[in-house]
């Protein structure tokens, strides 16, 4: 009868203990859509922060913290992108593995002299700037830190975890390679853009693009008159063409810009999170190549 139960048990028990996931919460949506491609089926990763929604100002709720309290892996961006994440993490008594995506990056810092347009930025002079996801020479480091993560709290599935981040990967570099081929072939002096806050620098810095925006680096700033003012006789200046609103900003500061110096908005851009599934930008992936293609058929 032993034999029975035990063999009923191997039949019908692991099988189902196999297929269990790893329960994991990212951030927000960028993050979780990384995550999941690294993890596959053997990972159940929700968002805290969810497609066109703002990271910066987001205010987490009771069924937030238990959504934390239940996960196995809490994957983080870090360098002061989720300044309520500490708070969180304590009500939710959070015991499990902890990813910090952008750990090891070498980040752009955000000081006063590189946003000179008067604006208001709501953080510390020097403070990083967060939104390394923009430049996917960098986001290597986060696949490495997300596999890493994945692997310590499921051993298990060490080499199912490195095959599909060796193959995500190699998709991130060839995007790349393809951004800056497309980026190469337009003249340095046609490479300026506005946006509506300052999430593309890293973009910027990598395909040497010149990139200025309303609000700083968090979405929590508010722009003064004056630095609207200096914006404006800047965009003149240097006859700025590709100006553009992002997915989850207040877009009324930008269309008084853009009506102001006279140029027009040339398109929505995916700054700090992913479209809705029926969107251009489901998908990291599907985001940057979105963005590159805005951003270049505004400088043709």
């Amino acid at each position: 009868m032993m034999k029975k139960i035990a063999a009923v048990l191997l039949l019908t028990g692991l099988p189902a203990l196999a297929l269990a996931k790893v329960p994991v919460v990212a951030s927000f949506s960028i993050l979780a859509d990384m995550t999941r491609e690294i993890g596959g089926d053997r990972v159940e990763v929700v968002s805290l922060v969810g497609p066109d929604q703002d990271a910066h100002v987001f205010q987490p709720t009771p069924s937030d913290v238990k959504k934390v309290a239940a996960a196995k892996v809490l994957v983080v961006n870090g360098l002061g992108l989720e300044g309520w994440m500490g708070r969180l993490n304590k009500a939710a008594s959070f015991k499990g593995v902890t990813v910090e995506a952008a750990r090891g990056v070498k980040a752009r810092e955000a000081p006063e002299e590189e946003h000179d347009h008067g604006h208001d930025h709501g953080h510390d002079h020097g403070a990083l700037d967060p939104h390394v996801w923009h430049d996917p020479v960098r986001v290597q480091t986060y696949i490495g830190n997300i596999s890493a993560g994945l692997i310590k709290a499921d051993p298990a599935g060490k080499a199912e975890y490195q095959r599909r981040a060796a193959d995500y990967s190699a998709k991130v570099k060839a995007l790349n390679d393809w951004a800056a081929k497309q980026f190469a072939a337009v003249p340095a002096a046609k490479r300026k853009m506005l946006t509506s806050h300052d999430a593309f620098a890293y973009l910027g810095e990598r395909y040497q693009l010149k990139v200025m925006a309303i609000q700083g680096v968090s979405t929590e700033a508010e722009a003064s008159a004056k630095g609207v003012a200096q914006l404006v006789r800047q965009v003149k200046k240097e006859q700025v063409k590709a100006v553009f609103v992002e997915n989850m900003s207040d877009k009324r500061l930008l269309e008084q810009l853009s009506k102001e110096a006279k140029v027009q908005i040339g398109g929505k851009l995916y700054a700090d999170a992913l479209s809705a599934p029926s969107g251009p930008a489901p998908s990291y992936l599907a985001l940057f190549r979105y963005n590159v293609e805005t951003i270049l058929k505004s400088f043709r």
